[in-house]
Order: C-alpha cells, then sequence, then structure tokens
C-alpha cells in the first residue's frame, strides 16, 4: 500500500512519564494542551504557573522567579485599564484589588517553586522569537496587558542569545533540582503577525537554539511538536477557522504521538482506569437510591482507594466527594 504521507520517527524516550513523575510545564499552545491532557488523566502537573508564555526569554525569567521562590511586592505591579498587573504574568492574574493581585502570585509562585524543586521533568515551549522589552525599565515582558504599542521596542532575539541565557539557567536548574530533565518544544502554531518569512525566521531561531542547547547537555532533549505539524499534519484540516491555530483533531495526534514516546503499556492501563472513575463520577442515574447503584457506587470508591494505595500522586478527592454526596450508609 502506498503511504501519502511522511511519517516522522520519533525515538522511544528512556525518559518515561508515569504516574510515579512530576512534571511542570512552561510556554505557550503545547504546554497548554498537553497540560491539560496530563491533567484530565490525574498525572501530577503543573501546567504554567504565570500563564501562556511565548517567548524563550519570558520563560527563562519564570524559572527564575521559582528558582529564588521570590515574593512580588506593591514595586512589581502596574496599573492600567482598571488592573492591577504584572509584566511576568497572564492577565488571568490581573485584578482590581492589589492586594489580591499580590496574594493570587506570590501564592502560585510558593506552590510552583516547591514544585520544581520535586519535578522530574520540565517541558517548555518556546512559541516565537520575537519580544516585546517595556522601553521605560528595558525590561523584557510576558504579556502586554493591551498598552499602547509604542511603550514597547519590539525585535527578534537571535540564537546567540537565547543560547546564552540558558546555558546560564540550566546550570542553575540542575543545581536547584539535580534530577530534572528538560524538555524542548516548538509550538507549531504559526505568529502571523510577523508575516509569512518572519514566522519562519522566528521558528527557525528557536529550533537552532534548541538544537545547540540539546548538543551540550545531557539532561535536556527535543520533542517534535513542531515537526508533526508541519510534516505529518501539512494539511489545512488540521486548523481551526483561524487557519492558524490548531483543531482538536491535531491536537489529538500530538497528545497520541506524546504518549508513544514517554508512556508505557502499564501507564495506559492506568490510565484507562482513571477515564472510568472520573466517568463513573460523573453519572447522575435515574434513581440513585437502587441497590444497583449504591454497589456502583461502592465498587468505585473501593477502586479509587486502591488506585491511591498503589499511586500517592493521583488525587481524585473532588471524584471521591461526588460519589460520596449519592452514598446511602
Amino acid at each position: 500500500m502506498v503511504n501519502f504521507r511522511t511519517e516522522l520517527k520519533i525515538p522511544l524516550s528512556k525518559d518515561k512519564f508515569s504516574y510515579n513523575s512530576k512534571a511542570i510545564m512552561l510556554g505557550s499552545c503545547f504546554a497548554d494542551n498537553i497540560g491539560e491532557r496530563l491533567t484530565s488523566y490525574k498525572f501530577d502537573v503543573t501546567p504554567n504557573p504565570f500563564g501562556v508564555l511565548y517567548n524563550p526569554m519570558s520563560v527563562g525569567n519564570s524559572l527564575k522567579i521559582l528558582i529564588d521562590k521570590k515574593e512580588f511586592t506593591e514595586a512589581d505591579l502596574n496599573f492600567a485599564n482598571d488592573k492591577w498587573f504584572s509584566f511576568s504574568h497572564h492577565s488571568r492574574f490581573s485584578n482590581i484589588d492589589e492586594k489580591e493581585c499580590l496574594q493570587t502570585i506570590n501564592t502560585e509562585i510558593q506552590k510552583s517553586s516547591l514544585d520544581l524543586a520535586n519535578a522530574d521533568v520540565l517541558y517548555i515551549t518556546f512559541g516565537t522569537a520575537w519580544v516585546f522589552e517595556w522601553i521605560e525599565t528595558g525590561d523584557i515582558v510576558s504579556n502586554c496587558h493591551k498598552l499602547p504599542s509604542k511603550d514597547f521596542l519590539r525585535y527578534r532575539l537571535d540564537v546567540e542569545e537565547i543560547v546564552k541565557f540558558y546555558k546560564g539557567l540550566i546550570v542553575s536548574l540542575s543545581v536547584f533540582n539535580p534530577n530534572l530533565k528538560i524538555v524542548f518544544t516548538v509550538s507549531p502554531i504559526r505568529h502571523f503577525k510577523d508575516g509569512a518569512h518572519g514566522n519562519q525566521l522566528s521558528k527557525a531561531t528557536l529550533l537552532l537554539a534548541i538544537e545547540q542547547l540539546v548538543e551540550l547537555f545531557e539532561q535536556v532533549s527535543y520533542f517534535p511538536a513542531y515537526e508533526i505539524v508541519m510534516d505529518e499534519l501539512r494539511d489545512y484540516r488540521f486548523y481551526s477557522e483561524d487557519m492558524l491555530h490548531l483543531n482538536s483533531t491535531a491536537v489529538n495526534y500530538i497528545w497520541d504521538r506524546f504518549q508513544d514516546t514517554y508512556m508505557e503499556k502499564q501507564t495506559f492501563d492506568v490510565m484507562k482506569k482513571v477515564e472510568k472513575i472520573v466517568s463513573a463520577s460523573k453519572h447522575r442515574p435515574f434513581n440513585p437510591e437502587t441497590i444497583t447503584h449504591q454497589n456502583f457506587i461502592a465498587n468505585t470508591l473501593r477502586e479509587i482507594e486502591q488506585l491511591q494505595n498503589q499511586y500517592p500522586n493521583i488525587v481524585l478527592d473532588q471524584e471521591k466527594s461526588l460519589l460520596l454526596k449519592n452514598l446511602h450508609h
């Protein structure tokens, strides 16, 4: 049979991801999409503790904040459009109340710093090599928070800048967490405001920088999410209506390739059990009083207990609570 598409050969990773693994994910769409999938299957994952980040410097600065366990103060916040915000964070952290804004930011940093210290793997996704520098301070921002474009200087990073910055950062991460593995990816979503050619130059810059880091550090590897879309799924049917973002079919396929690369059969078996429990907790019978349904609840609660005894990282508190509401003692 003739194969009418290019199939990407992705070597199986020796660093397997399982229910005993802890992961932290930073960056753009891959970090969000894969993080969401892992979370839905109850893996121990911290997805994007600063919100979505697009450029290498913002991702790197966020990691420095976590390593230093930096505490944000009023001096780190700005006020515009009736809200307090941080240039290091996504707008979901913004708040009309300054103290609440700081509390949300600092609580997340404290938790995520600990998560990073205990993580087995850090997934970093670069979206673009273009950055926005706030003219007032000369700092690269993670989010412009709808401030006027005249307040920012926009330029593209070069390969050497990214590699130099990350060489120091990866050494710091190794000291902070000696067991940490780092997996880089490049987002397949195109940034067309840079133009077709500008987008290609941006992605090429990111790919070249990552290639150097993979060669320099044994604990660093690359997952080809970008190549999967560009080479295997090179068709607009895999995009959403804006023709820039991926649709669910493409995300599902990347997720399948991710699982095949990092997971073993035993992990898939546990995922099926988790999926069954999550589904059971959402089940709404016509008559919850029946003996059949009460036995169903009791059996599912036993399954939760067995699973959590075997894999303490699996948190099913929400599912347990939903089931207990309908259990008659």
